[in-house]
């Protein structure tokens, strides 16, 4: 018996090249677009500078060999470190998630796509201190926002109807594709070299979600975008070299990535490329818990408060029912033991006990000092979440995109409080008149967790200033960062 294969090299797969023709021919022209991504550059940098605070991040920077210098590097933002754009790509990556404080995507995939500032930034300053140095004009903060709207949207417009977790994959598959796509962009690739490198993205074997489930939750999910965007800067700069692609990466029979990892179905659009998930991204503003839980503390917060003021404390909670969506019960309903912050803040019943108990939920608040009270885990356990059909429904509809979570309370008294429903998070679209001022507050506060007043205030000067920002050399603004 005989097998013959046809070993004619085919035309690139149409998802390659939509993506490689999008970075290339695309204007954005959308004002909403660019006034959204400097606030998603600000909050996502305030995130890294907060994430500094915090030794289990920080023993992850740094060049990997100690004391290597890279001269002309990428400088990485509120450390000493300038370093080669890969590694500046995973420490820019890994500070930026490691709170789960950054923006968010929901779909049928997950994700956070300003994780792909990593890349994008260490390119982008990589290229202009480079430029500077051969007396050449660096590119400006107005590439690093167009290339943040088009890695927004690649990521976000595959995730729209792909859902990667139902096959065991993890999101940052995507923010390697998007990151791949957006610096090969910065870094002048033509067409067939984008296409290459996005084929090579897809070849590499993909991270598995199972760091973000019971009972493997762990530490990784805060390093994994960062791991990703670097992978993303290293296989564009092998592209670069001439280096050969693999055309039919996503379709080839038996071998390709539908049949190999997504159970033989190819992918499926909702619309095509543009500025619509920059515009539409959330915003984690009031806490760093997981996006399906956000409605859920807040809720959580106001019954606090109506506790508080009818003389009661959690204390008196005889249960807790939570009506919530699909997405929320399949990722964060857990019961049983957590074992280290990256499980407590996928956990919906601890982020929820948190300001039951005490008013607040903050980054501090998933350590182990905290997380040592008996009192949240009591709590937890008087926790149920039921589905409710209609928020599922809302929470897909492209119109709505909620992401509703109602908290029912009853009292060992006997008394029902009256439920608190909220279907939209203070990062939402629809409420982005409430969240851009607690967004620039937010910047603020974590500005000055780093920096001394005056460097606060020349951060600030650029930073809330659209015109200033997109006309400022990316060296520069990444300088006013300097440790």
């Amino acid at each position: 018996m005989s097998s013959h294969s046809n070993n004619e090299r085919p035309a690139p797969d149409g998802v390659l090249v939509d993506i490689a023709d999008y970075v290339l021919n695309y204007r954005v022209d959308s004002s909403l677009a660019y006034e959204t991504a400097r606030n998603c550059l600000i909050d996502t940098l305030g995130c890294g500078l907060e994430a500094l605070e915090y030794p289990a991040c920080t023993k992850l920077l740094g060049p990997i060999v100690p004391g290597t210098l890279v001269p002309n590097g990428a400088k990485v933002p509120g450390t000493p470190y300038q370093l080669d754009p890969v590694q500046a790509a995973f420490n820019i990556g890994t500070m930026i998630r490691w709170l789960d404080f950054n923006d968010c995507w929901l779909a049928a995939e997950w994700g956070h796509p300003s994780d792909n500032l990593g890349g994008i930034l260490a390119v982008a300053d990589w290229l202009a201190r480079n430029a500077v140095a051969t007396g050449r004009t660096p590119p400006t903060m107005r590439d690093v926002l167009t290339a943040m709207i088009k890695a927004h949207e690649i990521q976000g417009c595959i995730a729209l109807e792909n859902a990667f977790n139902k096959v065991g994959i993890d999101h940052v598959v995507l923010v390697k594709v998007a990151s791949t796509a957006v610096v090969a962009g910065l870094l002048g690739l033509t067409r067939d070299e984008i296409i290459n490198a996005l084929s090579l993205a897809f070849v590499d074997g993909q991270a598995l979600r199972t760091y973000r489930h019971a009972p493997n939750a762990g530490s990784r999910k805060s390093w994994a975008a960062g791991d990703a965007t670097s992978r993303a800067v290293r296989l564009a700069l092998i592209a670069q070299t001439g280096e050969m692609g693999y055309p039919s990466v996503l379709t080839a029979p038996t071998w390709g990535f539908y049949d190999a990892s997504f159970r033989g179905k190819p992918f499926a659009f909702q619309r095509p490329y543009g500025s619509y998930v920059m515009e539409n991204v959330l915003f984690k503003i009031s806490y760093p818990a997981e996006f399906h839980a956000q409605t859920a503390v807040e809720a959580a917060m106001t019954l606090h408060r109506t506790l508080t003021e009818s003389g009661r404390s959690a204390a008196d909670i005889a249960s807790i029912r939570i009506r919530t969506h699909e997405a929320c019960i399949r990722i964060i309903d857990k019961s049983g033991p957590l074992h280290n912050p990256a499980d407590r803040d996928h956990t919906i019943q601890y982020m929820v006990a948190l300001p039951l108990l005490f008013g607040r939920l903050t980054a501090s608040d998933y350590e182990d000092a905290v997380a040592a009270d008996s009192r949240i885990d009591a709590l937890r356990a008087k926790i149920t979440c039921v589905e409710d059909p209609a928020f599922t429904r809302d929470y897909h509809d492209p119109e709505k995109r909620s992401i509703a979570n109602a908290m029912t309370i009853a009292l060992t008294d006997g008394t029902v409080l009256p439920e608190v429903l909220v279907e939209y998070p203070i990062g939402h679209k629809r409420r982005r008149a409430d969240g851009i001022p607690l967004l620039e507050a937010k910047f603020r506060t974590n500005l000055a967790r780093r920096f001394v007043e005056k460097r606060q205030r020349a951060i600030l000067d650029v930073s809330l200033d659209q015109a200033r920002l997109e006309a400022m050399a990316v060296n520069d603004y990444v300088d006013l960062y300097a440790n």
